[in-house]
């Protein structure tokens, strides 16, 4: 039976690996469930669009700057670019009629009426294992120091859905590594990495069948 593909907006702040592995898996599955139609960065220098140009996918820039102008975006607080940001890519996903929206590395915090507007229909990949290791300021090599430091036997990644808190919706996807002696933050990520991927595409799909 046909089933109609989901579009989805990728957001993105860095390199863009994990957008990656959603683009290959829909360029190789027959019944992928999803169609990345657009990728958004919070910040212009970030490779991720180049790798949506390359995929021929609609690459938008969303920042404080490029919605609010630079003198505004110099004044305001954090809340406030946060808000306009969250706002601006809501007007573009409904413009692409977008089903649901992917944080691929995002390095900002969506809020508004995004969030509503987009209940249960927005995932996060987080690179621990949730519940451990969320919240504010628990990103990149952040969460790597912070498990290496506790003394934690295993380590992962976690697809969750987003809500009104950070990193406290509902679990879709984990995957674990171990943690090894003599781990540095570099090796820990270097082996989580590749289940990311793993993950990103399981949540994705997951997700994109619930709809």
């Amino acid at each position: 039976m046909f089933m109609e593909k989901k579009n989805i907006a990728v957001l993105v702040s860095g390199g863009g690996t994990n957008l990656q592995a959603l683009i290959d898996y829909e360029k190789s599955a027959e019944d992928c469930p999803y169609h990345v139609a657009l990728v958004v960065s919070n910040t212009k220098s970030a490779y991720a669009l180049e790798r949506a140009r390359l995929a021929g996918i609609q690459a938008e820039i969303r920042s404080p700057f490029s919605v609010m102008g630079s003198d505004a975006a110099k004044a305001a607080d954090r809340d406030t670019k946060r808000i306009a940001v969250s706002d601006a890519v809501l007007e573009l996903c409904r413009e692409n009629k977008i089903d649901a929206i992917v944080l691929a590395g995002y390095l900002s915090v969506l809020g508004g009426a995004i969030i509503d507007e987009y209940a249960n229909r927005i995932v996060n990949l987080h690179p621990a294992l949730l519940p451990k290791f969320g919240g504010v300021g628990m990103w990149g090599h952040n969460v790597h120091e912070a498990v290496l430091a506790s003394g934690e036997k295993e380590s992962g990644c976690t697809v969750h859905l987003v809500d009104a808190g950070c990193d406290t919706g509902r679990i879709l996807v984990q995957k674990k590594v171990p943690v090894l002696p003599g781990d540095t933050p570099e090796t820990l990520y270097a082996r989580i990495a590749p289940e990311e991927h793993k993950a990103m595409v399981e949540g994705v799909c997951l997700l994109a069948k619930s709809l």
